[in-house]
């Protein structure tokens, strides 16, 4: 029997820079495809992160009641304002919102994807508003929290930061075509070899 499954994220997630639409519609198709049909609902939207996220979570649960929620979020969350001290949500408050999450969507199982790696030759300022910057460093300490917090919470977690490389991404941020294919690859075989579809 199918399941529905809420994917959500930012503008990764709601399939920038691919005309198949990124990752999670390439799920959405892939599985609305087969016999035992699947309910997938891309709820990726552009620019959010841990705070603008929280504030519809629950909202989109209700609406759909899924039984499998997937959470893509913490890229834009480790971005930074002019310099590091000033990342546009402290992971302290990332780790807050996380574990809301994880409250709110009690009773359902929870995954959480790993944050891609960037190109930081080309996102260190992003050209289209220069005083804001992405790096992997960042990435990677905004990555470890997830992890940590899946740990403790005994929820599955998706790596993602080895995957992609310069030439997976169309802007430094924002996986090509192929980048999203890498992606839906590995999510659409965690999922089925860990049994949750």
């Amino acid at each position: 029997m199918g399941k529905t499954i809420n994917i959500f994220g930012d503008s990764i997630t709601w399939g920038a820079c691919d005309e198949m639409g990124g990752w999670a519609n390439r799920l959405k198709n892939y599985w609305g495809n087969s016999d035992d049909y699947s309910r997938v609902y891309n709820l990726g939207i552009s620019s959010d992160n841990s705070d603008k996220l929280l504030k519809r979570f629950t909202n989109e649960n209700e609406a759909r009641n899924p039984d499998v929620i997937i959470i893509a979020i913490g890229i834009n969350d480790s971005q930074y304002i002019g310099d590091k001290n000033n990342p546009r949500v402290s992971l302290e408050r990332f780790e807050k919102n996380l574990l809301e999450m994880i409250m709110q969507a009690r009773g359902r199982e929870i995954i959480f994807i790993g944050i891609t790696n960037v190109d930081e030759a080309k996102v260190m300022p992003i050209p289209w508003d220069t005083i804001k910057y992405y790096d992997n460093e960042n990435i990677a300490i905004y990555n470890a929290k997830i992890k940590e917090i899946c740990e403790k919470n005994k929820l599955s977690f998706i790596e993602m930061p080895d995957l992609l490389k310069n030439e997976d991404l169309e802007d430094g941020l924002h996986p090509n075509s192929k980048g999203h294919e890498k992606m839906f690859l590995r999510v659409r075989d965690f999922l089925e070899t860990s049994g949750v579809i």
